[in-house]
C-alpha cells in the first residue's frame, strides 16, 4: 500500500490559478478523475489533497471532493491564520460536508516578503489554534525562510509541522548549503516531518536524473529518518518534469528497501490520521 501525501487538483473554469504561467503545460484542468487511474496504476491507495491558492472557498470545495472520491483520504486546506476567530473557522470547516477529512492547514509562506512571517504574533496565535484543534501545519517555505520555521516549531511543540518539498532546495544548481544546515536544524525538533516531494521540478525539469536528487533526499533521510518522512507526488505540478509513475519510481529508488514502508505509507498515515 502506498500513500501519496501531497497532490493538488484545480478546475480553471471554477477559479484561475494565477501562479501558473500562460505557456505552462499545466495550465489546464486537473481533476480527481484524471489522477485516479494514474494513482491506482502506481499502487497508490490514498492521497492527501493540498491547497493551491489562498482563497477561503477552496477548502470547502476540497472537503466536498474528499467526501465523494474514495482515493482522497485527507485534505490540507487554507484559512486565514491571522484572523482572531480562526478557531471558530476551523470548527466551522469541520462541520461542512467532508469536514472529517480536514487534517491540516497550509499558507503560501514562500510568497510572503517577510522572511519571519511565521513568527508574527497573529500567525503564532493561529498556529496555537491549529494545535488546539489537533490539526497539522504544512510548511511551504524557501530555504531563506527555514530559520523562522525552526523558531516557529520550537515555539509550538504541540503542533506537527510538515515540510513540503524538502524546503525547496536548489537542486538544479547542485548546491547543498545553507539549505542542508537549516533543514537539519528543523529536523532536530521532534514535532517536525518532511515530504519527499517537489524534487523533479526543483531540478532541471528537462534532464533531471535520480542521481541529481540523491544528495537532497539523503540529507533529509539522514536528518529526519524514515519514520518522519513521507512520499508526495506533487501531481500535477510534477508533470512539467515527469509522469506520476516516474516520480514514484524515482522516490522508491532513493529509499533503502527497509525504509520504504515508512516513507511510502506509515508516516503519512500516522501524521495525518488516515
Amino acid at each position: 500500500m502506498t500513500i501519496d501525501a501531497h497532490h493538488h487538483v484545480w478546475d480553471l473554469s471554477v477559479r484561475d490559478q494565477d501562479w501558473i504561467p500562460e505557456d505552462s503545460p499545466i495550465r489546464r484542468n486537473f481533476l480527481p478523475s484524471d489522477l485516479a487511474p494514474e494513482a491506482r496504476a502506481a499502487g497508490v491507495t490514498g492521497t492527501v489533497l493540498v491547497q493551491t491558492v489562498t482563497v477561503a472557498a477552496e477548502t470547502p470545495e476540497f472537503l466536498a471532493l474528499a467526501d465523494t472520491h474514495d482515493l482522497i483520504a485527507a485534505v490540507v486546506g487554507w484559512t486565514d491564520l491571522t484572523r482572531p476567530a480562526v478557531a471558530d473557522e476551523l470548527a466551522r470547516l469541520r462541520e461542512l460536508p467532508g469536514g472529517r477529512y480536514l487534517k491540516g492547514i497550509r499558507h503560501q509562506v514562500q510568497g510572503e516578503p517577510d522572511p519571519e512571517w511565521l513568527l508574527r504574533p497573529d500567525v503564532r496565535r493561529g498556529l496555537t489554534a491549529l494545535a488546539d484543534a489537533g490539526l497539522v501545519y504544512d510548511l511551504i517555505v524557501r530555504p531563506h525562510q527555514l530559520p523562522a520555521a525552526v523558531k516557529a516549531a520550537e515555539a509550538h511543540p504541540r503542533l506537527a509541522f510538515v515540510l513540503d518539498h524538502l524546503g525547496k532546495p536548489p537542486i538544479a544548481s547542485g548546491t547543498l548549503d545553507p539549505w542542508a544546515t537549516a533543514v537539519r536544524s528543523l529536523a532536530a525538533l521532534p514535532n517536525t516531518f518532511c515530504k519527499l516531494s517537489g524534487m523533479v521540478t526543483e531540478a532541471d525539469p528537462t534532464s533531471w536524473t535520480v542521481d541529481d536528487l540523491r544528495p537532497y533526499a539523503d540529507t533529509v533521510l539522514d536528518a529526519f529518518g524514515p519514520d518522519r518522512l513521507m512520499f508526495g507526488s506533487d501531481w500535477p505540478v510534477c508533470t512539467a518534469a515527469a509522469t506520476y509513475g516516474e516520480v514514484l519510481d524515482a522516490t522508491t529508488r532513493l529509499i533503502a528497501p527497509a525504509d520504504r514502508t515508512a516513507v511510502l505509507e506509515t508516516t503519512a498515515t500516522r501524521v495525518y490520521g488516515l
